[in-house]
């Protein structure tokens, strides 16, 4: 498979290569979400319908990103970027607010994200990382529906949000595992 070279600018999205697959992928999973959340983009001021289409686009595309080689490999070799990348997703209140849609469901969604995020992060090298990060996914999957005032566009993209950030990015999916009796 050819591996292209990432433009320097990119590399914390999409680290330093990838292939032609894995980017038309990423693509198209940025495109799905955007499609998705269509109707909720509707109504709105035209600046927020466009910023909340970017990040929409990005969590869809992170989503997948975040399980390549090339951006695994990138955030792998940088542990504090790892938790710089952590600091700076706060997508889902900017999006609660851009959509009209109510903050609190937003921003609990978003707090039990990035703490399960950087739990699995903390178990980098871990057998126990992958079987914690889908058991937070697994939770999150069942919590955040029951939040009261949940609007449905926005908990579509929490989901996605919690995939990309506590599976797809949370997990080493190259790592070396200590045989640490986590399993």
């Amino acid at each position: 498979m050819t591996s292209l070279a990432i433009p320097t600018a990119l590399h914390d999205v999409l680290g330093k290569h990838q292939s032609r697959v894995s980017l038309v992928l990423i693509a198209v999973a940025a495109a799905t979400a955007l499609i998705a959340a269509t109707p909720a983009l509707a109504g709105i001021p035209v600046w927020h319908s466009i910023v909340a289409a970017l990040l929409i686009a990005d969590i869809g595309a992170g989503a997948i990103a975040n399980l390549t080689v090339g951006t695994n490999d990138h955030y792998s070799s940088r542990p504090r970027s790892r938790w710089i990348f952590l600091a700076v997703h706060v997508h889902l209140p900017v999006l609660a607010l851009l959509l009209d849609a109510p903050l609190v469901p937003a921003l609990t969604a978003w707090a039990v994200v990035i703490a399960a995020g950087s739990g699995v992060t903390l178990l980098a090298g871990r057998r126990m990382q992958r079987v914690a990060s889908g058991t937070a996914f697994v939770a999150i999957v069942c919590l955040l529906p029951v939040l009261p005032e949940q609007q449905p566009t926005l908990l579509a993209v929490s989901l996605l949000f919690a995939f990309k950030v506590v599976y797809a990015f949370g997990v080493d999916h190259r790592a070396e595992l200590r045989p640490d009796g986590d399993e």
